[in-house]
C-alpha cells in the first residue's frame, strides 16, 4: 500500500510571486521537500470554475498563462509535468460514488495557481499531475463535501493540492509595496483568525466565515478561499501546520497549510 500523502493549501499570490515573494517560495520548497514525492498530484485551483465538478484527462497539459500586465518573463515559464489520466477517472469514479455529479474534461491544461507552486515544490515537473475544478457559483460546504470524497486519494499516494489564497482583496494591495512592507492590519487579522480556527479544528467557523470580522472583505468573491475547502474536507480532523511567509503586495496573506506529513 503507498504511504499515506499529506495535503497541502498554498496562498499562490500575484502571478509574480515567483520573482517577488521569496518567503513563498522558501516556504513552497520546503513542503516539497516535507512530502517526498506523491504517485500523482490533484490539484485544485481558484483559477478554474466549472458549472460542476471537472477533471482534466489531458495527457500532457500545458501551462496555461492566465494573465497579463505582469513580468514578460513569466510568459515564457513552463511547467512540463506529466499528465495523469487514470487519476482524474479515479477521482470522478469517488465522486460519483459519493452521489455528486462530475465530469471528465478532454485537454484542460495547468494555470498559474497550480504550476506557479508546483514549479518549486516539484521542480523537475517529473510527477504527473491533473487539475479539478471549483464548481462555479457553489457554497463552502459544497467544496468541503468534494473534499470528503477525495479523501482516500492520500491512501493511494496521491497528493491534494488546493491552491488559492488566504485574503484576495484587490482593495487592499500596494502594488508599490517592498517585498518587507507591513502587512495591512485588517488582511492580518483575518488571516490570523484562520489560522487560529484551523488549529483548533473549527470547521463550522470557517464554512461561515463570511460572518466573521473581515471576512466578506478579505474576499469580495469566494473563488480563492474555496480550495481551502476541499482541502479541509480531504484531511478531516486532523489539524494542519501554519507556514507564515511575508505577505505580498501589502494585503495578500501568503500563508500556506500542511495536513500530515
Amino acid at each position: 500500500m503507498a504511504a499515506r500523502m499529506p495535503v497541502v493549501f498554498v496562498s499562490h499570490g500575484a502571478p509574480d510571486a515567483l520573482l517577488k515573494s521569496p518567503d513563498a517560495v522558501a516556504c513552497w520548497r520546503e513542503i516539497g521537500q516535507r512530502i517526498g514525492t506523491p504517485s500523482a498530484i490533484l490539484a485544485v485551483s481558484a483559477h478554474w470554475e466549472a458549472r460542476q465538478p471537472t477533471v482534466s484527462l489531458s495527457g500532457a497539459p500545458e501551462t496555461i498563462h492566465d494573465f497579463s500586465g505582469f513580468d514578460p518573463l513569466l510568459h515564457r515559464m513552463r511547467y512540463p509535468a506529466p499528465g495523469a489520466p487514470a487519476l482524474a477517472e479515479r477521482a470522478v469514479s469517488l465522486l460519483t460514488a459519493a452521489g455528486i455529479t462530475a465530469e471528465l474534461h478532454p485537454g484542460r491544461g495547468l494555470d498559474h495557481g497550480v504550476w506557479v507552486p508546483l514549479s518549486v515544490m516539484f521542480s523537475q515537473a517529473n510527477v504527473p499531475v491533473t487539475q479539478h475544478s471549483l464548481v462555479r457559483n457553489a457554497s463552502p460546504e459544497t467544496h468541503f463535501t468534494l473534499g470528503q470524497a477525495l479523501a482516500s486519494l492520500r491512501d493511494e499516494g496521491v497528493l491534494i493540492l488546493a491552491s488559492g489564497a488566504i485574503t484576495h482583496n484587490f482593495d487592499w494591495l500596494h502594488w508599490q509595496a517592498s517585498a518587507d512592507a507591513a502587512p495591512l492590519p485588517d488582511a492580518l487579522a483575518f488571516s490570523d483568525w484562520v489560522g487560529e480556527r484551523l488549529e483548533a479544528n473549527a470547521t463550522q467557523e470557517l464554512l461561515s466565515y463570511r460572518s466573521a470580522r473581515f471576512g466578506a472583505e478579505a474576499h469580495p468573491t469566494e473563488d480563492h478561499f474555496l480550495p481551502l475547502f476541499v482541502a479541509m474536507g480531504v484531511a478531516g480532523d486532523q489539524a494542519p501546520k501554519r507556514y507564515q511567509p511575508r505577505f505580498a503586495y501589502g494585503g495578500l496573506s501568503m500563508d500556506a497549510y500542511l495536513w500530515g506529513g
